[in-house]
């Protein structure tokens, strides 16, 4: 299966780590993994601050990196929900008319990493090995757009070693957001420290997501609270091996 990685600007630019053992993941389980240097930012931070217009370009960029893999697999929840639910309304409004029908063709191809790994490669167990304590956090956009459910909880019990304990207020927001944590910065710390208390609370060594931009945010203040408590996305968790350690 041809697969094009689609990384998004915080993991490419603050969290490699990431992309890479997204790559040793899938490649592992028979993948062909392509990374096409053309794709660019998705707009997310454009559309959700009312530059709809703006966006057209990137949309039409995503439409024709992507087209023709077989899937395009992200890190990222919430860049997988802004091409997934907001391209094609984007796309609609857009004075091209070639546009809707080029992002209907890549959309349905577009997975969060853990929806490829469980719907289209059928695999629950992907052979990692991860012999600590994690806690994991549901990010609002895989969550509630995404829909990725169990997803990433079932994968990460059929790592070896690993212990996973449940996160008390685990729907709720951290309270990053994106601008939100520009715009209303008392408000977003707040939230973010009810969240970093519940997941200090539980004992583990690791604190998991789908998205490294709300791990940043907590990682952030449990740093500042020198919890001891360490951040680490889903796809370094389930890529580590006893070859490969996160």
């Amino acid at each position: 299966m041809r697969v094009g990685l689609f990384i998004t600007c915080v993991n490419d630019t603050l969290y490699p780590r990431t992309g890479q053992a997204v790559v040793r993941l899938l490649e592992r389980l028979g993948c062909e993994v392509d990374f096409p240097a053309e794709q660019s930012c998705c707009g997310q931070m454009h559309w959700n601050t009312g530059y709809g217009k703006q966006i057209e370009p990137l949309v039409r960029r995503f439409a024709d990196t992507f087209a023709g893999y077989d899937a395009v697999v992200t890190a990222s929840g919430s860049c997988g929900a802004m091409v997934r639910d907001n391209h094609p309304k984007a796309a609609a409004r857009a004075a091209d008319p070639t546009l809707p029908e080029a992002v209907a063709a890549v959309v349905p191809q577009v997975y969060d990493l853990s929806e490829f790994l469980v719907d289209v490669l059928g695999v629950t167990d992907v052979g990692a090995y991860f012999p600590h304590t994690v806690t994991y956090h549901p990010s609002c956009h895989s969550l509630r757009l995404m829909n990725l459910g169990d997803r990433p909880t079932t994968l990460l019990r059929n790592v070896r070693g690993l212990e996973l304990r449940d996160l008390p207020g685990a729907e709720e927001c951290c309270g990053f957001g994106g601008t939100f944590a520009l715009k209303n910065p008392d408000v977003s710390a707040a939230m973010c420290a009810d969240k970093v208390r519940h997941a200090v609370g539980t004992g583990a060594e690791v604190l998991c997501a789908a998205d490294n931009s709300c791990l940043m945010h907590l990682g952030g203040t449990m740093g500042r609270q020198r919890s001891g408590v360490r951040t680490l996305h889903l796809a370094e968790i389930l890529a580590s091996t006893e070859e490969f350690p996160a």
